[in-house]
């Protein structure tokens, strides 16, 4: 998949076009081949995504740059359905065009080039809905729980698998994958396990675990709606993708003292109204019975409480625990 791109493009990731607005040419309005009707898919069409008919160069460049991302598992992969940000309504095309001056100013700074790439994001079906229809709300969490700075975790093209293992079954048995074009303008490397959450000085603008051999781009919070544009969203039927990445980027178990989430819990309800710990506890317990992954309990969790509290929680307990970074590491085992 070519990674760089036209800004003014919005035809396909393939055909250069200057029209703002995507055309219908290759949309797939019947009954999908694979089983699962439109109705299937109504929370996105409802919100501008228009699906893409099977068969069509967009839709077989996005399949096969997908399936080459997962590897060895690609065989179980089944792609069912692509659909496209059609960029409509006022509020769609006020996105776009937000997307396209940033990325004009990013520009403009980093003498003519914004670092425009394609990336993948991976989430729960209804946090890819939220990200269509009202944009980003919260930091997103690495698919293995390993932080690098606090913002919006996306992975390269070619490394699709770690968005899909981010990404969580829904109740027709599909994981949802978005396809955003980002601007990164010029990256620094953030190491494992910071906090850092915006760029550390004027000279930069995102953030990567490897300038070399990138498997983590970072979008800072503040920037996540002005430098992710949604454009696609891949619902596919898989294997349980739990442990399937490489042995390298497993993280390894602590072998000094942790906070086990029970512990967590106990100090978080002298801070919160019970209301709200009831709504913890209630996802503490999907997550047990295995309803929603870790990834979504520690997002709950962030979304709930907020993150200042839980950092008046770590450096409080920062002498116990270690390190600061050691501490943010395993707070969430």
């Amino acid at each position: 998949m070519r990674e760089e791109l036209e800004i003014e493009d919005r035809g396909s990731v393939i055909v250069d076009n200057d029209d703002d607005e995507t055309g219908d040419a290759g949309a797939d309005n019947g009954e999908a081949h694979s089983g699962y009707n439109n109705d299937s898919f109504e929370d996105f069409t409802r919100n501008g995504m228009v699906k893409i008919g099977e068969g069509t160069l967009e839709h077989d460049i996005i399949k096969k740059t997908l399936l080459e991302g997962v590897g060895r598992y690609a065989k179980d992969t089944k792609i069912v359905a692509i659909h496209k940000n059609s960029v409509s309504g006022s509020v769609g095309k006020a996105r776009w065009l937000t997307f396209r001056i940033f990325a004009k100013a990013v520009a403009e700074r980093r003498a003519g080039n914004a670092n425009l790439r394609f990336a993948w994001y991976g989430a729960s079906r209804e946090e890819i809905c939220q990200v269509i229809s009202h944009g980003y709300s919260q930091c997103g969490e690495t698919a293995n729980g390993q932080s690098h700075g606090v913002g919006i975790s996306l992975s390269p093209a070619k490394f699709s698998i770690d968005s899909v293992e981010s990404s969580a079954v829904d109740e027709n048995g599909l994981r949802h994958i978005l396809l955003c074009r980002v601007i990164l303008g010029k990256m620094e490397t953030i190491p494992a396990g910071s906090m850092q959450f915006q760029p550390s000085s004027t000279e930069f603008d995102s953030g990567v675990d490897n300038i070399v051999e990138p498997r983590r781009f970072i979008v800072w919070n503040a920037f996540m709606n002005s430098h992710i544009f949604p454009d696609y969203i891949i619902s596919i039927k898989a294997p349980s993708f739990t442990g399937m990445k490489r042995n390298q980027m497993r993280p390894l178990r602590p072998t000094s003292p942790w906070m086990s989430f029970p512990v967590l819990l106990s100090i978080l309800s002298q801070f919160l109204d019970p209301s709200k710990m009831a709504l913890i506890f209630k996802f503490h317990d999907d997550f047990k019975k295995k309803k929603i992954t870790r990834l979504q309990l520690i997002r709950r969790v962030r979304q709930i409480s907020g993150d200042e509290l839980l950092v008046h929680i770590i450096r409080s307990c920062k002498e116990r625990f270690g390190s600061w970074r050691s501490l943010t590491r395993k707070i969430f085992r």
